[in-house]
């Protein structure tokens, strides 16, 4: 009788583990895919042609700001926008940006829910980036 119970208490771990996983694992796709049907990636070349004409934001923290940016940037970290995406307008493209995507992924999410509908990407993030940076 022991034995039964002790197998079938390990049983019950391992089903607990597996659907926590298995949540996980659905959670992380469904992130990636929406992801990439509201922010459309760009190349630098392209992200390039089309800056100077979008509002540029940088969702990094300030000291990851102040230690490099895009050129005409604007600093809005991803901890910060809940609060202050007022500041982007709705009727101009935005870009964003970070070190590697996953936080401007996360930011357009949020900006998304508030109703903004031309979100960019820069493909790699400001670790890619070859073109002039301002320092502070």
């Amino acid at each position: 009788m022991c034995y039964y119970f002790i197998r079938s208490r390990v049983s019950l771990e391992w089903i607990l583990l597996i659907v926590i996983l298995a949540g996980i694992i659905a959670y992380t796709l469904f992130t990636f895919f929406y992801q990439r049907k509201i922010l459309k990636t760009l190349t630098e070349e392209e992200f390039r042609a089309g800056y100077r004409k979008a509002q540029l934001i940088d969702v990094r923290e300030p000291n990851e700001f102040d230690g490099g940016h895009i050129w005409g940037a604007r600093n809005i970290p991803l901890t910060q926008l809940r609060h202050r995406y007022k500041e982007i307008r709705q009727d101009q493209p935005v870009y964003l940006y970070c070190q590697n995507t996953s936080r401007s992924g996360r930011a357009a999410q949020q900006l998304k829910k508030k109703g903004y509908t031309e979100l960019y990407t820069l493909k790699g993030g400001f670790r890619t980036w070859t073109g002039k940076i301002k320092k502070k």
